[in-house]
């Protein structure tokens, strides 16, 4: 079902987690569907487990799948009308950020400090401004 491409410019564990959030989005894999296990899939693919666990905490983290220990790990339930707004608004700022030249580290960085800082009125006016 995964394809890797070596010669793409995305990391492996990028790849992997694009693939499989794609599928979950387009209802190729469905809620309650059993993944591969960790193991199971960096065999298959030639990756290293870490890389393919790095994949599947980013799509739970992202609400596409459910780890369920001993369990192992299946796709979530049907996002929220909320989590498909805020996925979008994600994709939206991305893309924005992505325009503007920033890169990955300092987007992150960016995000976390908004989210870490205390309510500002929003006037439009920055701090010193």
């Amino acid at each position: 079902m995964l394809v890797l491409d070596p010669s793409s410019t995305l990391p492996p564990y990028e790849q992997v987690r694009s693939q499989l959030a794609e599928a979950i989005l387009q209802g190729e894999l469905l809620p309650a569907e059993q993944l591969p296990t960790v193991r199971k899939l960096a065999g298959d693919l030639g990756l290293a487990v870490n890389t393919v666990a790095k994949a599947y905490r980013e799509l739970e983290q992202a609400g596409l799948v459910e780890a369920r220990g001993r369990h192992g790990t299946v796709v979530a339930g049907q996002p929220s009308k909320e989590r498909r707004l805020a996925t979008r608004a994600a994709r939206q700022f991305a893309a924005r950020m992505k325009s503007l030249g920033i890169g990955e580290a300092e987007t992150l960085a960016i995000l976390a400090r908004e989210l870490t800082e205390k309510k500002r009125p929003a006037t439009g006016v920055g701090p010193g401004q």
